[in-house]
């Protein structure tokens, strides 16, 4: 703008100048004309980058996602050796993190109030094995199912216990206010015929108790459970054949937020396109078990 002023005003004495100097005047307009037209273009370069900035944070109203997780919920969200997070659903929330072009941070918080956490606005989400319930969904937006999981029951080998009816009278473990609690409790004979129910406040606590003896049998997600045995070979653990129900996985937004919901599962269907879902799938289970229930 001020190269602009100082040529007009440049334009300007030299026409007043050099009257009888065509020429000169011819050339000078001339001058202004293009420094104009090039500002204009500047403008316009600038005006429309500003707008493109703009339409990537704020299409959905958020310039950073926070998820809230259970960072003990291996293999979906867990710290590794080195105290880093890791895990399937912290590789799918960064892709997904990817295609809606706003940056996602991860909070560990406090399962046991993490509809607490959601809606008093401490995190966006809750992103880490998230079981899609009936009741859940009362109270918070869920994005489409992006895993299968089921609640399952893991012993010991050799405890003697094969079937559900086996654990009458026995003491079963699990993560306080979880979605293997309840399924626990909605199967009323399986729960009036245990001796105790125990919980705790994360699945690392329950294996430890059974482990120790003092718990019989620990009920909880498949997915949590098998990536458990498998990666303790040195102790001889065995899992039911039944289980206590199949459910899915799904990404909790507050109520309200149901436009965030969408564009995750919108963004569950682009990575399921392009493969990526896949190759992280593949890198955490060994097959491609991502997004299966896509319309």
């Amino acid at each position: 703008m001020k190269k602009w002023v100082a040529l007009s005003l440049a334009a300007s004495m030299a026409f007043g100048a050099l009257t009888g100097c065509s020429s000169s005047n011819g050339e000078t307009e001339q001058a202004a004309a293009e420094t104009t037209e090039e500002t204009t273009e500047e403008t316009a370069t600038e005006e429309a980058a500003e707008e493109t900035e703009e339409d990537t944070t704020s299409d959905l109203g958020y310039d950073k996602l926070i998820i809230g997780l259970d960072d003990t919920f291996a293999p979906m969200g867990y710290r590794d050796e080195n105290n880093e997070l890791i895990g399937f659903d912290i590789d799918l929330a960064n892709a997904v993190s990817e295609v809606l072009g706003i940056p996602v941070e991860f909070q560990p918080i406090n399962w046991d109030t993490k509809e607490s956490e959601l809606n008093n606005g401490n995190v966006d989400l809750l992103w880490n094995g998230f079981t899609i319930t009936p009741e859940r969904e009362e109270i918070m937006a869920f994005s489409k199912p992006y895993l299968d999981n089921a609640q399952v029951v893991l012993t010991m080998d050799g405890a003697g216990i094969e079937t559900l009816a086996d654990l009458a009278g026995k003491t079963v473990a699990t993560q306080v206010n979880s979605s293997g609690e309840s399924a626990i409790k909605a199967n009323e004979e399986f729960y009036n015929s245990l001796g105790e129910l125990v919980t705790f406040g994360t699945y690392d606590e329950c294996l430890r108790d059974m482990e120790a003896g003092r718990a019989d049998a620990v009920v909880g997600d498949v997915v949590l459970l098998a990536f458990y045995v498998q990666n303790h070979p040195d102790t001889a653990y065995y899992m039911l054949e039944e289980d206590l129900g199949d459910e899915q996985y799904g990404v909790g937004a507050r109520k309200e937020d149901t436009a965030l919901a969408d564009a995750i599962s919108d963004a569950f269907q682009e990575l399921k396109d392009n493969g990526t879902g896949a190759e992280i799938s593949e890198k955490w289970f060994g097959e491609d078990i991502f997004f299966n229930n896509a319309e």
